[in-house]
C-alpha cells in the first residue's frame, strides 16, 4: 500500500495540524515560498514518489489561497506522487453555481476545472453549498457532512421542545435531515434579497410557538439572515433560538451583528480560521471527521460510517 503523507497550506495549517494529529503523523515538510512581488512557489522538502498525498487548504478569499492549492498539487503531480487529493475544509465560490442572472461566471464550476486540470486525482470536502457541485467534476469527490459533528452535540443540549428552521428556501432539505434524525418538524424562513449579503423581507412558514429553534445553514457570511431570522422566531413565540452553521465566513459586520442579536449561540467548525472570538460562537473541530475520511480513503473503505443516517 502506498505510504500517506498530508500536508498544509498556509490558509489552514492549524486545521492541517490536528488533522493530521488525528490520522496518526505529524504534518510533511512543505516550503510555502514567495517572491517579493507576491508570486507564490511551494516545494517539498521530503520524497513523495509513490505516496497518497493529502493537501489540506480551504480555499476562502483571497484567490491566493486557491492558486497556493493548485501549485501545491502541480508541484506533488511534477514530484511522482501516486495520488494527489485536495481536501477542501471550505470549498470557496460554492455560492456561485449557475447563472441566476444574465452575464455572470459559475465561479464553482470554473474552480473544479481548476483543481482538475492542476493535476488533483480526487478531492475531499464538506457541506457543500449546492450539493450539485459534485456534478461539476470528473474525478472521484467525497463529500462530508457536518451533521456527524453537530448531532452529538445538539443532543447534550437535551432540548426539551425541539424544532429546525431554515433560514431560506434552499436550505430545506439540510434541515429536513435534522429534523427527520430528530424525529421532530422544522418551519421556514422565507426570505427575499434585493442584492447580495442583504434582506430585504422575511416570513415564517410554520409555527415555533413555544419551541427551542435551532436554525440550520451550512455558512454564515454577515450574519444577517441568522439574526434577522432570530428575531423574526422569538417574535412569533419562540422559547429560544440557536445557529448551527458548517463554515464561519464571518465577514463585514458579522461579529458584531451576532453580538447584538437575540441568538442564544451559533455553533460553527473550524473550516475557516476564526478572525476573532465572541461570547455567542462557538467552534467545533472538523479535525477527526476529515481523518477518518482519510483512514478510509486509504484503506480502500467505505465513509458511509461517517453520516447520520
Amino acid at each position: 500500500m502506498p505510504e500517506t503523507k498530508i500536508f498544509s497550506g498556509s490558509n489552514t495549517l492549524y486545521l492541517a495540524k490536528s488533522i493530521a494529529k488525528a490520522y496518526g503523523q505529524t504534518l510533511g515538510d512543505l516550503t510555502l515560498a514567495k517572491f517579493s512581488d507576491g508570486e507564490m512557489s511551494p516545494s517539498y522538502n521530503e520524497s513523495i514518489r509513490g505516496c497518497n498525498v493529502f493537501l489540506i487548504q480551504s480555499t476562502n478569499p483571497s484567490a491566493d489561497n486557491l492558486l497556493e492549492l493548485c501549485l501545491m498539487i502541480d508541484a506533488a503531480k511534477r514530484a511522482s506522487a501516486y495520488k494527489v487529493c485536495a481536501v477542501i475544509p471550505y470549498f470557496g465560490y460554492a455560492r456561485q453555481d449557475r447563472k441566476d442572472r444574465p452575464r455572470v461566471s459559475i465561479a464553482a464550476k470554473l474552480i473544479a476545472n481548476m483543481l482538475t486540470s492542476a493535476g488533483a486525482d480526487r478531492i475531499m470536502t464538506c457541506d457543500l453549498h449546492a450539493g450539485q457541485i459534485q456534478g461539476f467534476f470528473d474525478i472521484p469527490l467525497d463529500h462530508l457532512n457536518g451533521s456527524a459533528i453537530f448531532v452529538p452535540y445538539l443532543k447534550s443540549l437535551d432540548l426539551g421542545n425541539l424544532i429546525f428552521a431554515s433560514p431560506d428556501v434552499g436550505g430545506v432539505g439540510r434541515t429536513r435531515a435534522y429534523a427527520k434524525h430528530f424525529e421532530v418538524d422544522m418551519v421556514v424562513c422565507d426570505k427575499h434579497r434585493k442584492r447580495a449579503n442583504e434582506v430585504a423581507s422575511m416570513q415564517v412558514i410554520g409555527d415555533v410557538d413555544g419551541k427551542d429553534v435551532v436554525l440550520i445553514d451550512d455558512l454564515v457570511d454577515t450574519a444577517g439572515t441568522m439574526c434577522k431570522a432570530a428575531n423574526i422566531l422569538l417574535d412569533k413565540g419562540a422559547n429560544s433560538v440557536r445557529a448551527i452553521s458548517t463554515h464561519g465566513v464571518l465577514s463585514g459586520k458579522a461579529y458584531e451583528n451576532i453580538e447584538k442579536s437575540q441568538l442564544s449561540e451559533l455553533v460553527i467548525t473550524d473550516t475557516i480560521p476564526a478572525k476573532q472570538e465572541s461570547s455567542k460562537i462557538k467552534v467545533l473541530t472538523v479535525a477527526d471527521l476529515f481523518a477518518k475520511a482519510i483512514h478510509a480513503v486509504t484503506g480502500n473503505s467505505s465513509i458511509s460510517s461517517l453520516f447520520i443516517q
